[in-house]
């Protein structure tokens, strides 16, 4: 009796081992577009290690001041990701959350340098990723999602690159400089300095959520599902708002949430399981 009670104990311990998944925050991979080592962090589903499959992945970005360890260290991603997994309200995926902090902050690419780093994600650090990782990569099973200036930053990749994702959920997302008068405060806050103003508008066009909306072809835009979140206490609800409103005008298709919040770490975790579930609809061929 005793000795089944003992392996009874063991087999406990390793049986909700096997239900978890695991997070690593201090990975990196080297770059030669930004000339040096980028480092990443990654959630890998729990039957990761047990299987052979391939999965779905979602790029879920930082904020401004925060790391690729961000979403780990506040954002609970294990702890939410393996429940909504668990409950059947995600499906198993990889999740990849790179740093976009050092040497510069920001998702673009600098105008006034040779940093690049919207280049250095879309051309070597996705098809990195997903060569390491068991990882499926067709726009189908791919899904891009952020925070603040990683709301930003999605929003950008999948109107510049909308072949590439099936799902943006951008979240309390910074939209880019909104009219000509706001460039020099956006500058400033991400460091660029005496842009000519050739080099302004030129940025403008490239980097303005509204403005590529309004311009882009609707059938691009419609290429990709939108998932727009953003607390009606935030500072940057209106801009959030105006995105809303210029994708109506245009037809097209986007859920657009305004839930009672600011813009902090409680209301994006309260936002991360209605983002994993709604990049799964796609995954899942809804």
């Amino acid at each position: 009796m005793l000795k089944k009670i003992i392996v009874l104990i063991t087999f406990i311990p390793l049986t909700l081992s096997a239900q978890a998944g695991k997070v690593y925050d201090n990975l990196s991979m080297k770059s030669e577009v930004l000339k040096g080592e980028r480092k990443y962090a990654i959630y890998l589903p729990p039957d990761y290690e047990t299987s052979e499959r391939s999965y779905p992945v979602l790029y879920l970005l930082h904020g401004y001041g925060d790391d690729q360890a961000g979403w780990i260290q506040f954002g609970e991603v294990l702890h939410i990701a393996d429940k909504a997994i668990k409950e059947g309200k995600a499906t198993p995926m990889i999740i990849v959350m790179p740093n976009a902090d050092v040497p510069y902050r920001g998702y673009v690419n600098r105008p006034e340098t040779d940093y690049r780093y919207e280049d250095f994600f879309i051309n070597e650090f996705i098809p990195y990723i997903e060569k390491t990782y068991r990882i499926r990569s067709q726009k189908r099973y791919r899904a891009i999602a952020g925070l603040s200036m990683g709301g930003e930053g999605t929003f950008i990749y999948a109107l510049h690159h909308p072949e590439l994702f099936s799902s943006a959920c951008p979240l309390s997302a910074a939209t880019g400089p909104s009219n000509a008068d706001s460039l020099n405060n956006y500058y400033i806050l991400r460091g660029i300095e005496n842009l000519s103003k050739e080099k302004a508008l030129e940025f403008y066009n490239n980097y303005n959520v509204v403005n590529l909306i309004n311009n882009l072809p609707a059938g691009q835009l419609k290429s990709v599902r939108w998932y727009i979140d953003c607390g009606d206490d935030d500072f940057l609800t209106i801009m959030n708002s105006e995105v809303h409103i210029a994708m109506t005008k245009k037809g097209i298709p986007h859920e657009f949430r305004m839930r009672d919040g600011a813009h902090n770490w409680t209301y994006w975790r309260e936002s991360l399981p209605n983002v994993l579930k709604f990049v799964s609809d796609a995954f899942h061929q809804y």
